[in-house]
Formats: structure tokens, sequence, C-alpha cells
């Protein structure tokens, strides 16, 4: 399996555009760069009529390239460097050097996935999860990807741990970063919200998707949700949250904090009893 580049040369404010748009195709994976932005999708998945269309939209040029499966790790390698949440969490590869000690670590081998916490999304779904009881608590990470974010429940003490992802790549992927971390027990359904088979309600649940999928999907989440529980959003844009708001309160959560990060929001909410 190869996957294709689609890179575009625009300014910050065009660059989170183009994403918010890409987002909405077949695209997995984003990576900012001074100066743009890069997206990849499986090679079978590419539509270029999709892309061609955003680019006609702004008015901006595009270049694509080819890579092979067995270079991804290489090119993360040369653009992939440790970041630091709160102070409190280091998230570093396996091919970084040793750092001083956080009092969490999580160790990512991105591969293909979206998640290494460089992305604001998951820089402030991390933040947000520092700030929700997670001891012994029962945690579902929907759309997981590398699986960081179930992770980093793991570290704060979680007891149940599920995610779902709809690549069979993103499984792999975090199932990998499990064993690194030295994580077992954490169970994977690889299906999308509507299929996802669940057992008991969650006392957490975390959801970093895009807008359009957060909106359709939300009424799974309340399902999947204690009452009292937490449900942590993120993927959207600033602009986005009202629209978020009226979805999440129809379905009967209550916002609790919200924060925003190069003008990508997170929020987080209570469901009512």
């Amino acid at each position: 399996m190869n996957f294709i580049q689609v890179s575009f040369s625009v300014d910050q404010a065009l660059s989170d555009m183009i994403l918010a748009e890409l987002s909405n195709g077949d695209f997995d994976t984003f990576e900012e760069f001074d100066g743009g932005i890069h997206a990849y999708t499986e090679e079978e998945r590419f539509d270029q009529r999709f892309v061609d269309e955003i680019s006609d939209r702004y008015e901006v040029a595009y270049a694509t390239q080819l890579i092979p499966k067995e270079n991804w790790n290489e090119t993360w390698e040369k653009n992939y460097d440790p970041i630091i949440v709160g102070d409190q969490v280091l998230v570093r590869a396996t091919f970084h050097k040793e750092l001083p000690p956080y009092p969490i670590e999580i160790v990512v081998d991105p591969k293909m996935s979206f998640g290494t916490g460089h992305h604001a999304t998951t820089h402030q779904m991390i933040k947000a999860q520092l700030a929700i009881d997670h001891q012994g608590k029962s945690v579902l990470d929907l759309g997981t990807g590398t699986g960081i974010l179930a992770i980093m429940a793991a570290q704060l003490g979680a007891s149940r741990i599920e995610g779902t992802d709809i690549d069979e790549w993103c499984i792999e992927n975090s199932q990998e970063n499990f064993s690194l971390n030295q994580l077992s027990g954490i169970t994977l359904q690889m299906t999308a919200a509507q299929n996802f088979i669940c057992a008991a309600p969650f006392d957490i649940v975390l959801a970093n998707i895009n807008k359009n999928v957060l909106l359709n999907e939300m009424h799974y989440y309340a399902d999947f949700c204690k009452p009292n529980g937490y449900l942590l959003l993120s993927g959207f844009y600033e602009v986005d949250i009202d629209d978020i708001n009226v979805r999440t309160h129809e379905c009967g959560f209550t916002m609790v904090s919200r924060q925003s990060r190069d003008n990508w929001a997170q929020l987080t909410l209570q469901k009512s009893e």
C-alpha cells in the first residue's frame, strides 16, 4: 500500500481553511510546515477531482507525491520533534534521544496515523484530559489514530479503555504504540460509531474528529456516555463552536470548558443526569 502526499504552499489562515476542507475527504493525516500543509491519504483512496475543486475554490496550486509505505517512518523521523503539553506530558518517538523525565511520558511512532500531539487539536485534547479525573474511570477513544489519547487515559489511571477507528492501518499502529508504552488490555474495534458495540457506557468519551462527523455522530456519543460523564471534543475551528454547541445541547450535554489554539477549538462537556 502506497500513500499520496498533497501539498499546498499557503499562509497560515488559508492553510487552516484548506485543512478543514481536506478533512471532509479521505485524508487521514495532516502535517503543517512553515509555508503550507501536507495531507496524506492511501493511493487507492486519492480523489483528484475533490482536491482540484478545493484548489480551484481557493485559487491555489498544489503538488502531489507518491510515498511508498516503507518510507513513511523515514519521512516522520525527519519532521517529528518531541513535544511538551502543560509542562506535564512529554510525547516522543522511539528514535528520539533520551530526554529529561516528565510526570507523564507517551511514546508514539505515528507511521500513517493522525495524532502525535503536534497538531493543535491533539495537543488540546491531551491538555483537557489533564483536567479530568481518569483514575479508575472507563474511557472510549473514538477515531483513535495513533492511540495517543487512549495511552494518555491509561497514564492518568483509567481502568477500562476502548477505542475505535475505521482504518486498519490506524488499528495496527495504535496497537504497536500500546506495546511501546507497556500497555495491555485496551480493546479496539475497527468500526464507525454507528456500528460500535458498547457493552456499557463510559465515564469519559474522547472524539478528535472533523466537524461534520462530530455533528452526524453526536447522538451515538450521547449513548456511549454515562449520565454526568464527560465528552471531550476537538477537530473543528473556533468559528464552528456554535454549531457544535447546538448539537451537543440537543444530545443532553452542557459545556464545562473550552480552549483554542491556532484557531482550532476544544470543548469539554458533561452529560446531564
